[in-house]
């Protein structure tokens, strides 16, 4: 195996994964962390990783109509509700940090419908898919090797 396909060492793993497991239990919604996961590892194009979560999100009830429209969330009226909205856009606006901050009003709106301890998991979620899918894409993990 290259340098370049060896995942991290376990130290760094377990971390990282003790990382996204704590958000994704503080978040309390398992539904709604994977929607978040595979947004952002749609934008950052991670295809391991939206391998494996969009399995698992099948396996928490996501349905089919909410995976296929994902990529187009703000456009599928009625799809997503106000409260998958504003984690979706609070996903977007850290993932893909174009202005430098993310915005006031998208972080005011995912306050609206996230009390602070579910906040900060949500948080912590966005933040713990983004580094795995830096490390996925960078040593260019393909997809296919999940196993539950």
């Amino acid at each position: 195996m290259s340098t370049r396909t060896r995942l991290l060492d376990a130290p760094v793993a377990q971390a990282m994964s003790a990382l996204s497991a704590a958000a994704k239990r503080g978040l309390g919604d398992p539904g709604l962390a994977e929607l978040v996961v595979i947004r952002a590892s749609q934008l950052n194009h991670c295809a391991f990783c939206l391998d494996m979560h969009l399995r698992i999100a099948r396996e928490h009830g996501v349905s089919e109509r909410q995976l296929d429209l994902l990529a187009a969330w703000q456009e599928a009226e009625g799809v997503f509700d106000e409260r998958e909205r504003a984690a979706l856009a609070l996903t977007e606006a850290m993932t893909v940090l174009t202005d430098g901050f993310v915005p006031d009003a998208v972080y005011e709106t995912a306050a609206k419908h996230f009390d602070e301890a579910r906040l900060t998991h949500l948080i912590g979620l966005i933040v713990a898919i983004n580094n795995w899918n830096r490390v996925m894409v960078s040593r260019r993990i393909p997809p296919g090797g999940y196993t539950p």
